[in-house]
C-alpha cells in the first residue's frame, strides 16, 4: 500500500443524516464496502470507511450527521501541513472555515477551507503510523 503525495486528492467524505441509505445508494451503484473507521466510531461517532470493490484500503468515509450538520460531500487534498496550507490559502484569497490540529487519539491534523469562489474543500495530513 502505498501513501499519497502531497497535494494529491486523497479522500472524500459523504456526511448524511440518512446512512443506511446512502450506503444502499453507493454501495449497489459503485460496488464500494462499509466498515467501521476504528478510532472515529470508538470516539462516539457513526464514520464508516469506504472502500472500493478490489482495493486494499479505504478511500473515503461515510459520516452520519445525526441532523446535525447539513448533508454534502467533500474532497480532501493530502498536505505536508495543514496550518501553513491554511495561511497559503488565506494569502490566495481562501478561507479557513474550521481547522483541527493536534486531535490526538490517531485522528489526523485538517481543516476545511473555501476557495475564493465560496467552494468548500477540505486538507489534511495523516498521523505517523
Amino acid at each position: 500500500m502505498s501513501i499519497p503525495a502531497p497535494g494529491t486528492l486523497a479522500w472524500f467524505e459523504v456526511a448524511t443524516d440518512a446512512p443506511e441509505a446512502a450506503e444502499k445508494f453507493y454501495g449497489s451503484l459503485f460496488d464500494w464496502s462499509f466498515g467501521s473507521s476504528g478510532s472515529q466510531t470508538s470516539g462516539g461517532l457513526d464514520y464508516r470507511n469506504i472502500t472500493a470493490s478490489g482495493a486494499d484500503r479505504p478511500m473515503g468515509g461515510l459520516f452520519a450527521t445525526n441532523g446535525e450538520l447539513p448533508n454534502h460531500a467533500v474532497f480532501y487534498i493530502l498536505v505536508a501541513d495543514v496550518d501553513a496550507t491554511c495561511t497559503d490559502a488565506e494569502q490566495l484569497g481562501g478561507t479557513v472555515v474550521n481547522k483541527r490540529l493536534g486531535n490526538g487519539g490517531g485522528t489526523p491534523d485538517f481543516a476545511y477551507l473555501r476557495d475564493p469562489s465560496g467552494n468548500q474543500f477540505a486538507v489534511f495530513t495523516p498521523r505517523p503510523a
